[in-house]
């Protein structure tokens, strides 16, 4: 369960956002959209625990991430969250099999060759293992933040922007993974979008 109440942010200009408070059930799914601007990933951000909520709580399965230290906190999410970033975070040296493994190592979550090789197999990339990532496409990359988010089986899926890169049908593909996935691990999913063509996937939506 993800559970938020009364959050909002300050940016060092003064500006200051208030969220609505969220509430997701193992399972749920929520769609949150928005214009550039408006606080879509510092929301995000602060709900994965990567942005101190200063104002307002967050907790996660009962974890209050406020009162986590900074190493209970990277264990908690490298266990129970999963992240996929606007912003792709890999290491440029290495290809798209150590990657993976880096992020693999991160979670204590057994993961088996299978789940890795199905998972590749559904993001089109089980032919790109040993490319360097700069070797691939924007939208290979995309698909490729995809799998490292999703890699460990995460409990609460937190989406940034994921069908930005992404051509109509490899859109429509990767929503229907996300949904799928989170399905199938009863994780609860939020995404955070300003693509329209998002909105029909999803009953559960906000505006910000």
């Amino acid at each position: 369960m993800v559970k938020t109440s009364s959050l909002s942010y300050t940016y060092e200009d003064g500006k200051k956002l208030s969220f609505p408070d969220i509430a997701l059930t193992p399972g749920e799914h929520l769609l949150v959209l928005g214009p550039s601007g408006v606080g879509k990933t510092t929301l995000l951000y602060m709900m994965a625990g990567l942005l101190p909520s200063l104002n307002g709580t967050v907790a996660i399965n009962d974890v209050s991430l406020n009162e986590l230290t900074r190493n209970e906190l990277d264990a908690f999410r490298g266990e129970h969250i999963g992240i996929i970033f606007q912003q792709y975070h890999f290491i440029k040296s290495l290809n798209v099999s150590d990657n993976l493994r880096l992020r693999e190592g991160a979670s204590k979550n057994a993961i088996d060759a299978n789940r890795k090789h199905e998972l590749l197999e559904r993001l089109g990339l089980s032919e790109h293992l040993h490319k360097k990532v700069t070797a691939l496409s924007q939208g290979q990359q995309q698909r490729l933040s995809i799998a490292m988010g999703l890699i460990h089986r995460p409990k609460i899926i937190f989406a940034d922007e994921p069908t930005s890169n992404l051509d109509d049908e490899n859109c429509a593909k990767v929503i229907d993974l996300l949904k799928e996935e989170a399905n199938i691990c009863q994780s609860s999913l939020l995404i955070i979008t300003h693509d329209q063509r998002v909105k029909s996937h999803f009953q559960n939506q906000i505006s910000l």
